[in-house]
């Protein structure tokens, strides 16, 4: 398989890839076979260990536990209570021991072939072990010192007939157990052992696979990328050496031949560039006569277009000269456009004023002519009551003659009390109608004076917009002068240039020919 095929990153990263995908799998593997030895290491530490020492304590006790019970039989110890009590201790200290290893062996596995091995096993020790419970408590019963000589040594014979060999059976059951558990530590041990060796093998295999693979890259990869290295190496100094004839293949997908086939396109685009530029040498050449033949037509219409410069410039002048005249009297206008608007300002305020004073004058009027109809109200009651105290006068006869004739002055008095108020209230209403009529008009005429106002300041608006015109006119016919003498020094310039570019022409026909002389340096291929 060819590697150019694939590219330089594409290659890099797949050896990568395969070293660290072979370093993971034998990671992978050596942690399993770690997690493999923490188990069995874990067996032996948490089951097989504390049932060996679980065990060896239930055979001190039961050799205690035969003891204890043998010496009271025998009568080398005194007091049944005593060995009672004693007794109970050891059975304590038997049966905690017991039932610690009687868990270990729930821990078995349903598919472990060693658990009903061991539990038949701890069955036959725990018949032996009853039936010698029971020979020592007989044994104990017959000894005890409240009995008659001949009935403790019967029990003594009886016990020494089936005690001892009752205690050597289910010590020989308790050593098969032991014995087997030792023998399941020895084989866990040496399982693991086997596995650490296993181990062992595997990472070295694993490293020495990895060392391989990585070394085989080493030498592979770098090659694939030298070879072409060198060949783009030698093609840019051929380049370089002016030899634009060597052929370029570039095989594969890789950077390295993208590199070639642009230094290949690079070679092509440089000697189609060297034959245009020979031929645009010539070219040039042949051109450069024809460039001071045309100079020369250039200057002289470059004169003609000056001297019409400068009668264009004498008429911005003049045209500058008026504009500036207009922009004066519009600004003049605006001065007076704005002092008419502040007239017409003050007239305005002046008559707001007015309509403010004729508004107050026909409130105040509006205000008497209520207290004339106050008065004319009070005339009427005051015309009631002289009214009412003549009757009662009348009815009081001659008594009352007196009172009538005041009755009746003051019932004059109100009535001509009430005419007066009617004749004022009549004047009043009739200045009120001439007050609303002249506040009518001075409403209208400060309405009017506002229309002024409002007009003037337009004008003002406008003829300030007018004078800010010419006045941008008068600042731009002086930019187009100014603008026109900068044309008419240019055209000068350009006339000058124009005899310099005479001179340059020749010049560019000689460079011209040496530029011919050093392209003819590079080796081209000639077209067929």
């Amino acid at each position: 398989m060819k590697l150019n095929r694939f590219s330089i990153r594409a290659r890099i990263t797949a050896g990568l890839a395969l070293i660290l995908v072979l370093a993971v799998l034998g990671t992978a593997q050596a942690l399993w076979q770690n997690k493999t030895i923490k188990y069995e290491t874990a067996e032996v530490a948490d089951s097989w260990i504390p049932a060996i020492e679980n065990l060896g304590v239930m055979k001190d006790s039961l050799s205690a536990h035969y003891l204890l019970v043998s010496d009271f039989v025998t009568g080398r110890i005194q007091g049944a209570d005593t060995a009672r009590a004693q007794l109970d201790v050891i059975e304590k200290r038997l049966a905690k021991a017991t039932a610690i290893y009687a868990a270990t062996l729930e821990t078995y596995e349903a598919d472990d072939p060693q658990g009903p091995i061991e539990k038949a096993l701890y069955a036959d020790y725990q018949a032996k072990r009853d039936k010698w419970f029971a020979a020592a408590q007989q044994g104990i019963e017959g000894a005890d010192p409240s009995l008659a000589d001949e009935q403790i040594e019967l029990a003594r014979s009886l016990y020494d007939d089936v005690g001892p060999a009752a205690f050597r059976q289910s010590l020989t059951a308790m050593q098969a157990i032991l014995a087997f558990n030792l023998e399941g530590t020895a084989a866990a041990a040496r399982k693991a052992e086997h596995l650490v060796q296993n181990a062992e093998r595997a990472l070295v295999v694993a490293v020495g696979v990895v060392l391989l693979v990585g070394i085989a890259l080493v030498i592979w990869i770098p090659r694939s990328v030298t070879r072409p290295v060198r060949e783009a190496v030698g093609i840019a100094q051929a380049i370089a050496g002016g030899d634009l004839t060597r052929e370029v293949k570039a095989d594969g997908r890789d950077e390295l031949a993208e590199l070639l086939k642009a230094l290949g396109h690079m070679q092509g685009q440089l000697s189609s560039l060297v034959s245009r530029v020979r031929e645009g040498s010539q070219n040039v050449a042949a051109a450069s006569a024809e460039i001071a033949g045309g100079n020369q037509d250039l200057s002289a219409r470059t004169e003609r277009q000056a001297s019409a410069l400068q009668e264009t410039a004498a008429s911005m002048q003049q045209l500058g000269a008026t504009v500036g005249g207009n922009a004066q009297a519009a600004q003049e206008a605006s001065s007076l456009a704005e002092h008419a608007s502040g007239v017409a300002r003050d007239g305005g305020a002046l008559m707001g004023q007015v309509v403010s004073t004729m508004r107050d004058i026909q409130g105040s009027s509006q205000k008497i002519a209520d207290i004339i109809g106050v008065i004319d109200g009070i005339a009427f009651q005051t015309n009631i009551l002289a009214l009412n105290a003549a009757v009662e006068a009348a009815r009081a006869g001659e008594q009352g003659r007196g009172f009538a004739v005041v009755a009746s002055e003051v019932r004059n008095l109100a009535q001509r009390s009430a005419e007066a108020a009617k004749e004022i209230k009549g004047l009043i209403d009739a200045s009120v109608s001439r007050v609303d009529e002249g506040s009518a008009l001075v409403d209208r005429a400060g309405q009017t004076m506002s229309g002024v106002v409002e007009a003037i300041e337009r004008v003002t608006h406008t003829v300030t917009r007018i004078s800010g015109a010419s006045q941008e006119q008068a600042s731009g016919v002086q930019q187009v002068t100014a603008a026109v003498g900068q044309i008419d020094e240019g055209t000068q310039q350009n006339a000058a240039l124009v005899e310099e570019m005479a001179a340059a022409a020749a010049s560019l026909k000689t460079q011209a020919g040496e530029l011919v002389g050093l392209v003819s340096t590079f080796q081209i291929r000639e077209p067929a």
